[in-house]
């Protein structure tokens, strides 16, 4: 379905991002994993529009995209769901949620869609009128993955979906992801959370410094001693 190939990506004169290399399979959940400032979110931004490579392609679904604006991804059914949430505060859950489908082909499938997404988050139906900005930071969690699912994605990207919040919250987040792909929708996940990013991914790789070092079959992974010492924090055995 994507595959990015050896893009490179600066903020200005700086490089974030050096030979990035991967695929992502239709009806797949692969996960980036690495420290923070390992460039996995620059990667999603890439991905979705909001930068672009100074080298390197992008291909969506056998056409190039490289290169190509927000919107414009936005229109071929790629959707980011960004680090922290990003809601407008001051609107109710139900505007944030309608916002979310403000492209032209979401739109035309509004109501149906949410009826989805208040299906998979009833927390938000009961919340519907409520400012956003003063909602759980589970909710608002939900809030935004229900925001981004109302522009009816085929590839959603995620950035740490489960920061900040409890373990209980996690597990919720989690389980809405599994939900999301039997809907047909694939997804690429950002998340220090390893032990439940790996435990949810078919494949995943591994970013430090800019670059992808190591990748495989995420139920692989585990295992490898280098993920254990370094990302679950269980010494090598």
């Amino acid at each position: 379905m994507l595959e990015v190939a050896g893009i490179d990506v600066y903020y200005g004169n700086v490089q974030a991002l050096w030979d990035v290399s991967f695929r992502v399979e239709q009806g797949e959940i692969v996960t980036l994993i690495g420290a923070n400032g390992a460039g996995k979110s620059t990667t999603l931004k890439a991905i979705s529009g909001l930068m672009s490579p100074r080298k390197g392609r992008m291909i969506l679904d056998g056409a190039e995209v490289t290169g190509l604006a927000a919107n414009a991804m936005v229109k071929r059914g790629v959707v980011l769901v960004p680090e922290a949430r990003q809601l407008w505060p001051a609107m109710t859950v139900l505007e944030n949620l309608e916002m979310g489908a403000y492209a032209r082909p979401a739109r035309r499938a509004r109501a149906e869609t949410l009826k989805t997404v208040l299906t998979m988050f009833p927390i938000l139906e009961q919340r519907a009128r409520q400012k956003a900005g003063t909602l759980s930071g589970g909710e608002q969690q939900m809030c935004a993955i229900g925001r981004g699912l109302m522009a009816r994605p085929r590839l959603l990207l995620l950035d740490e979906p489960a920061l900040g919040l409890a373990p209980l919250l996690v597990r919720e987040v989690f389980e809405s992801l599994r939900a999301i792909r039997e809907q047909g929708v694939t997804i690429v996940l950002v998340e220090q959370n390893v032990p439940h990013a790996l435990a949810l991914a078919d494949r995943a790789f591994v970013m430090e410094t800019g670059r992808v070092t190591l990748s495989g079959r995420a139920a692989e992974l585990v295992d490898d001693p280098r993920i254990r010492e370094g990302y679950l924090g269980l010494a090598a055995v």
